[in-house]
């Protein structure tokens, strides 16, 4: 006999007061698990390489995680497929609490790209809380002869077989804060894709593109050494990092706003008990000093709140990505 069912038995026979003793310690199995998390190693999926920002932001809280929950917490880059390899692995995991994972900003652009991904942006995972906004930085070619955004629109016109751009490939945030550029500006260009960052860097350096719409996590080191000239921020508000930067809307832009942005998540069914617990730690790990300070420091602004806040978020971007793909007519592959 279940023991809801036996303390429900003896409520009747018993007297009252120690009926309801035994209700209070009749818990579900669920909830019971939820009690003792975690009992073991945790792993969290990284879609991505390493290096980059979801995967500094994994390192960082994991460490704060292992620390606070009492148990290891493992690190599982699966780059690979416009970070859809690594997405599905976290989708089919066993919604038990031990395999969480964080992602970027193609998490809710690959809806709109591919038609097999296997998985849904809303319906396969459960969020665990928004940790992060990376803003992007238009980051031209220092011999172009463009100092702010305006002067870039013109000179892209006026010479549109040299208005080559460089991209991180299909689904990257980079594409998409290119299309919403060309969209916003009708600024001529020609896309270049690249398999990330590090491999779009050095042809910007030698001037065999002239423009990348990088994150600045992964640009700023660029900036401050001068090889290449910050003309805008991607972000309606300018960036910690780059406070002198001004931004795309403060220079006509009207309505651009772009980031890459994503947090963690669980797969779908993982009981609500557990993505409390996940939430509350993760929320403390990031309001610590010394996690902001590092975060900052590679470009990354800190954001924390609710799953339900970052529910509304993801809502948010597969509203205003679905947009973009639609209008600049790409198709799903």
């Amino acid at each position: 006999m279940q023991i809801t069912t036996l303390a429900k038995v003896l409520a009747k026979a018993l007297p009252k007061t120690l009926a309801l003793s035994l209700a209070a310690v009749a818990i579900t199995p669920t909830q019971a698990s939820a009690q003792s998390y975690p009992t073991r190693p945790i792993s969290i999926i990284v879609p991505a390489p390493p290096g980059g920002g979801i995967d500094i932001i994994a390192r960082v809280v994991g460490e704060k995680l292992s620390q606070s929950l009492g148990q290891p917490v493992i690190v599982d880059n699966r780059p690979g497929a416009s970070n859809n390899l690594g997405t599905a692995l976290l989708a089919n995991a066993k919604p038990d609490g031990y395999t969480i994972g964080i992602v970027g900003g193609s998490h809710n652009i690959n809806k709109y790209l591919f038609k097999n991904l296997g998985w849904d942006p809303q319906k396969s995972f459960e969020p665990i809380v928004y940790t992060h906004e990376i803003p992007l930085v238009f980051a031209v070619y220092p011999k172009v002869p463009a100092k702010t955004l305006p002067e870039l629109v013109s000179w892209m016109k006026a010479n549109p077989d040299e208005a080559k751009v460089a991209t991180s490939g299909r689904g990257s945030a980079q594409e998409m804060a290119a299309e919403m550029f060309r969209m916003v500006s009708g600024a001529p260009m020609l896309m270049i894709p690249y398999k990330g960052s590090s491999a779009a860097h050095p042809d910007l350096l030698a001037g065999r593109t002239v423009l990348y719409i990088d994150t600045l996590s992964a640009m700023q080191e660029q900036v401050k050494a001068g090889n290449v000239r910050a003309v805008a921020i991607s972000t309606a508000k300018r960036a910690q990092a780059l406070p002198d930067v001004p931004t795309a809307q403060e220079q006509g832009l009207a309505g651009y706003d772009a980031n890459t942005n994503g947090g963690f998540l669980a797969p779908a069914g993982t009981p609500k008990e557990i993505i409390n617990k996940l939430n509350t730690e993760i929320n403390a790990a990031l309001k610590q000093p010394a996690v902001r300070a590092k975060l900052e420091a590679a470009g990354i602004e800190v954001q924390g709140g609710t799953p339900q806040q970052y529910a509304a978020v993801i809502q948010a971007d597969l509203t205003k990505w679905g947009k973009v793909v639609k209008e600049a007519g790409i198709q799903p592959e």
